[in-house]
């Protein structure tokens, strides 16, 4: 039976509590993405060290997945996200008067962690928020909400930039981000409890997860007992992150063979989208453009990867998910060997403008493959141990891309290192089109 929260759903309350801060957090979060490589060098790191202090922002993420659904389902989603959002100020400050490029890497990996717990705690208020019937269409928003905050945040940045003339300035913009999505988030109702500010659960409302039984699908609110009228309901989205964080190794060794095929598979796909992220600013350096041109060339890829969204879902819907995940892998391989192509081309600052635009291409018609795929393989009934794996393989390959990046071009060159992420890209090619058939034999429609 539906409950009275689905009937009396309240879409604006959603938006605003919703899809509001996400969308900040987003913005910010897109503004300092393609700056970081880029305040490094200016504080006197090397190429190589620029990379890896970019990629402690997704080492942070790794890191972060592993406590973040215990702490969402002990505090709640709302509250969750507030002290994300502090936590990432406090990251971004150290960012902005940090004197050399170790301190800035300290403050970067801060904001990883922080944006860990603020994807999932924002995942699990719209699972509590939302009515089941409108959910997958409300989380591919969500997806797309990102998306929009990647787009629009490198154009602020290089707009700031270019204003103030010193690229850490960029690291105020998520500032402002986090401290409005935090303000939104205490003003504003939650529409799922009524309540409005910081309300820590009651014991009642947060059980264990192991007193929830293994067969109830915890993102259902349809299944979930009515409250007591004296007791909050049912905070059915933290229970569902708490229950993807609990036993997350065994649940990695359980779904080892799975997880050791198509999930490597899902794995590079993660490392290919999040070594453009790294690889693209540190190009940008290499061929001489300033800070603000780079973040517009980034801002204008973002563009691309926006659009696409919506039309990668119609493609899995209805030619099956290999044919969404394919050209994504097979497209950025490509995209990351002309890039090392360019390298020694006279019009190379056009070449690396063209091929970010083509990478963002790729990564579009991938767009929410993971999340598709991971869906797809879930048990019915009990969903949440292998979610929690499979978003755990997904984002370890995420994490490791940039750290190969900012080795390979230590001891060889940047070159050198898009030619290994491209060779990546045919592995990770060859191993979705031998698994998804096997473990997804016919598509759903």
């Amino acid at each position: 039976m539906t409950s009275t929260t689905n009937d009396a759903f309240d879409r604006r309350g959603v938006l605003l509590s919703g899809f509001l801060p996400a969308a900040l957090f987003a913005i910010g979060e897109g503004a300092i993405i393609p700056i970081i490589p880029i305040a490094a060098d200016s504080l006197g790191a090397s190429l190589a060290f620029a990379g890896f202090v970019a990629a402690l922002i997704l080492v942070g993420e790794l890191i972060g997945d592993v406590p973040s659904g215990v702490v969402v389902g002990r505090i709640g989603e709302r509250n969750a996200m507030i002290g994300a959002a502090v936590v990432s100020v406090v990251g971004l400050l150290v960012c902005v008067v940090s004197p050399n490029a170790w301190v800035l890497a300290v403050g970067v990996f801060l904001v990883g962690v922080s944006t860990a717990v603020f994807a999932l705690a924002r995942h699990a208020y719209m699972t509590t928020a939302i009515p089941l019937r409108i959910r997958a269409r409300a989380l591919s928003s969500l997806g797309g909400v990102f998306r929009f905050g990647y787009f629009v945040g490198p154009f602020v940045s290089a707009g700031v930039v270019h204003l103030t003339g010193t690229t850490q300035s960029a690291f105020w913009i998520h500032v402002v981000c986090c401290l409005a999505a935090a303000v939104v988030l205490l003003v504003l109702r939650d529409p799922a409890t009524g309540a409005r500010g910081l309300r820590l659960p009651s014991r009642a409302s947060r059980p264990d997860a192991s007193d929830a039984p293994d067969e109830t699908h915890a993102t259902d609110t349809r299944t979930a007992p009515a409250p007591h009228p004296d007791e909050p309901p049912t905070d059915t989205g933290a229970q569902f992150v708490e229950r993807e964080a609990h036993g997350l190794f065994r649940t990695i060794r359980e779904n080892r063979a799975v997880l050791a095929r198509l999930g490597s598979g899902a794995a590079l796909i993660g490392a290919l989208r999040a070594g453009r992220q790294v690889i693209l600013p540190l190009w940008a350096v290499s061929v001489g453009l300033d800070d603000a041109s780079a973040a517009l060339v980034i801002g204008i890829a973002g563009a691309v990867d926006f659009a696409l969204f919506y039309t990668s879902g119609q493609i899995m819907d209805r030619w099956g998910r290999l044919a969404s995940a394919l050209p994504c892998m097979l497209g950025l391989a490509v995209s990351y060997f002309l890039l090392a192509w360019s390298g020694h081309l006279d019009a190379r600052v056009g070449w690396f403008v063209a091929i970010a635009i083509g990478m963002s291409l790729a990564n579009g018609v991938g767009s929410g493959i993971l999340m598709t795929l991971g869906a797809d393989l879930a048990p019915r009934g009990n969903p949440a141990p292998f979610l929690g794996a499979w978003r755990f393989t997904g984002d370890f390959g995420s994490a490791a891309a940039p750290l190969l990046i900012s080795g390979v071009t230590a001891v060889a060159s940047l070159a050198l290192a898009s030619g290994v992420m491209g060779v990546l890209g045919l592995v990770g090619a060859g191993v979705l089109l031998r698994y998804v058939p096997r473990y997804l034999p016919r598509r759903v429609r």
